[in-house]
């Protein structure tokens, strides 16, 4: 349910109420007056609180491509905490719904946390090493068929520096070291690593694009879970 819906029912609701008061023979029983009212303004009191989580709290997102597959599938709904990235930083594995490049349309995407500022990362051979770290990860559909390193000021992806007019990549003077992510940036993937359209073409994701963290999948039913 949009917020716009929600408003209108709010406000249906609201004008039943006010009939009520205004015109009480409109109901006839002061018992049955009373416990429609009592029914009136619960309602209304939970579509208010609905509005301020939909608005403030929680955004609820769908799923449009299977770019996430096999955590997310397409049509999958999600409910993303818009509060958690306005009080603290993105973490690295956090599933995270942000506005996309300018290029790249104002629909929201979702991708993985792959690296946040000061780390360094490179995949080889479909694998991913955080810090140096091999990276265990169950949730990825396809391996990385393309070899990915972030070095030398840029992201090199199968040995070729991304175009930082195509891409995103932030000028040397923003960098605190040549091969580890800027402070203020971060690399998305997608878990579907040979199909999804993420920092791998298009670069970093600047800190103050992010919309809130994904951490529960309510629809459909079958596949209602927290996200990990």
């Amino acid at each position: 349910m949009s917020p716009k819906t929600l408003i209108i029912i709010i406000a249906v609701l609201a004008l039943a109420r006010i009939i009520i008061w205004v015109a009480p023979a409109a109901v006839s029983g002061a018992k049955q007056r009373g416990l429609l009212r009592e029914y009136l303004d619960a309602f209304i009191i939970a579509g208010i609180v609905a509005l301020v989580l939909m608005q403030f709290v929680v955004r609820t997102f769908y799923i449009p491509s299977g770019s996430m597959e096999p955590t997310l599938d397409v049509n999958d709904v999600l409910l993303a905490n818009e509060i958690q990235y306005r009080l603290g930083n993105p973490r690295d594995g956090q599933i995270a719904v942000f506005e996309p490049p300018p290029v790249l349309g104002t629909t929201d995407f979702i991708k993985r946390v792959m690296a946040a500022p000061g780390d360094a990362l490179r995949i080889h051979k479909g694998v991913v090493y955080r810090n140096g770290a091999a990276l265990n990860e169950p949730y990825v559909k396809n391996r990385a068929d393309y070899e990915l390193q972030i070095k030398d000021y840029d992201i090199y992806v199968d040995g070729e520096p991304l175009d930082p007019s195509r891409a995103i990549i932030p000028p040397k003077d923003e960098w605190q070291a040549p091969d580890r992510v800027p402070s203020g940036y971060y690399l998305m993937l997608g878990d579907n690593r040979t199909d999804s359209d993420d920092g791998h073409l298009w670069g970093f994701l600047q800190r103050d694009r992010f919309v809130g963290h994904a951490f529960v999948l309510f629809w459909p039913p079958s596949r209602a879970r927290f996200l990990r």
